[in-house]
């Protein structure tokens, strides 16, 4: 065989490989997505539900715990002053407020940075650290004997409570698609209005611990709160459950189809960490549009926490009725919150929820504004509770499901709760005028009309920009086949399209 002859033997046999391989490896990834599809398809919806609510009893209870935790120590501020430190440690003039306001600022900025690190570690690690590391600030605040020590207190316990929220309302974003995440979003946050019943009981029976071991009602409170908060933290290390892809409690079967239904509804946007994703959060307006949204329904959470006791004492109520009588309004916000979420849900919305919650709260504040009379302050407080409340795990699955990506959404979430929280400097400043606080009732449902304003804009929004990519699908041809060639594009894809 000559030399040339052999020379296009060799040739031809290797371009036949080479297309061979190609075929097969073409195959291989048809028939990966083919039995993707297939897996999807054989489930029916009975099946998928059942998914799903294993994915809540193996994750919900354990993160709304935490979060429950976290919120009662954040805000038992309100319960021991009314306890008695405002007394023991001359809290007089704005000291309170200055020590309650103090939490907010390091707390505000570390929260990014804790959503990036969560992305980069696991979540199974991150947060039970952050968990230890603030059980062991509040433990520690039992020690505080003067203004000064409690407000460097504050400062740190904000700094190591920051990662939490927005940690976990992220991770719960990387378990469920867009239209599932309302609801659950809802019954992790309940665990915040649970908190602030709970710690008005709990504080009553605390206080009763007065001068045993030398320490006062209100420092007991300090220290058993976060000796549970300790004890759970270390708990955390073993019962919390890092992606789908390693959960050991799903079958083969069960992994396939949640890691299939997570990327549908991501539209296969990419999910590995680049500093061009923390900077389309950034720089995406809609991001801040959702943060001040976010900070007109957090300011009066915040001083429905912080200040509730105050104003049922202010009514003219002894310290112990205070205490007693500031769980129903938090009980009222629990049980709103988890039926909001379950129905902002099942219709897909997420804008006319806020809004319908903010007017409710708007119309507690106007009896609370308007009338000095017990009964009909006390129902202006149950309403504020319950209107508020459940928009704000309605908002931030609004913000989350319409961030495309998931390194973005993680961002996203942490600004928009990070810059929110801001919000609580002002929560803590408004209250100074008993008995009637209208300087505190008139500023909160300012706000309020401002988050009504900013959703109605939204709306209006993300109307029009899922209009324009409709127009450009239909005008370029494109369909979820090109899905691929905008990966890194976040929601700015013009096959993503924006919840209401």
């Amino acid at each position: 065989m000559s030399s040339h002859s052999f020379n296009q033997s060799f040739l031809s046999i290797t371009l036949t490989q080479g297309s061979t391989d190609s075929l097969r490896k073409g195959d291989i990834e048809t028939n990966l997505q083919l039995e993707e599809k297939q897996i999807t398809e054989e489930l029916n919806p009975k099946e998928r539900a059942r998914i799903l609510r294993k994915l809540d009893w193996h994750l919900l209870p354990f993160v709304s715990l935490l979060y429950m935790l976290s919120f009662l120590d954040r805000a038992n501020v309100g319960n021991a002053k009314v306890a008695g430190m405002s007394k023991d440690l001359h809290l007089i003039g704005f000291r309170y407020n200055i020590a309650a306001a103090v939490f907010f600022t390091l707390y505000s900025f570390a929260e990014v940075p804790s959503n990036i690190a969560l992305k980069l570690f696991r979540p199974s690690r991150w947060i039970p650290v952050i968990m230890m590391a603030w059980g062991l600030v509040m433990t520690l605040m039992c020690l505080v004997d003067s203004f000064r020590s409690l407000v460097i207190a504050r400062l740190f316990l904000g700094l190591t409570e920051a990662g939490l929220f927005p940690g976990v309302t992220y991770y719960i974003s990387l378990w469920y698609p867009r239209s599932e995440q309302s609801k659950r979003i809802a019954i992790f946050f309940s665990a915040a209005t649970v908190a602030g019943a709970f710690g008005g009981l709990l504080a009553y029976g605390i206080e009763h611990l007065e001068g045993i071991g030398g320490l006062h009602g209100w420092q007991w409170i300090f220290l058993l709160e976060g000796v549970a908060t300790l004890l759970v933290a270390c708990s955390s290390f073993f019962f919390m459950h890092d992606y789908p892809e390693t959960a050991k409690f799903l079958t083969e079967t069960e992994r396939a189809y949640v890691i299939d239904m997570l990327k549908q509804d991501a539209n296969n946007l990419a999910t590995h960490y680049h500093i061009r994703f923390v900077l389309q959060a950034m720089k995406d307006y809609k991001t801040y549009v959702q943060a001040f949204i976010y900070m007109g329904l957090l300011v009066p959470v915040y001083a429905i926490a912080l200040f509730t006791p105050t104003i049922i004492n202010e009514l003219g109520y002894s310290t112990t009725h205070s205490q007693l009588l500031s769980a129903p309004p938090f009980i009222a916000g629990c049980i709103a919150t988890i039926l909001v979420g379950i129905y902002s849900d099942k219709y897909q919305i997420r804008g006319p929820f806020i809004i319908g919650g903010a007017l409710v709260a708007i119309v507690g504040y106007i009896l609370l504004y308007s009338d000095g009379r017990a009964g009909t302050s006390y129902t202006g407080a149950c309403l504020a509770a319950i209107g508020v409340y459940p928009t704000i795990a309605v908002d931030l699955a609004w913000a989350g499901s319409n961030a495309g990506g998931d390194l973005k959404r993680g961002v996203v979430i942490a600004m928009v709760i990070g810059l929110g929280n801001l919000g609580g400097i002002c929560s803590s400043f408004v209250y100074i005028d008993p008995p009637n606080f209208h300087i505190g009732h008139g500023t909160i449902m300012g706000f309020l009309f401002l988050s009504i304003l900013l959703s109605l804009f939204a709306m209006w929004d993300y109307r029009r920009l899922n209009k324009k990519k409709e127009a450009q699908c239909k005008a370029e041809g494109l369909s979820d086949s090109r899905k691929h060639e905008f990966r890194d594009m976040g929601d700015a894809s013009p096959l993503f399209r924006y919840s209401i």
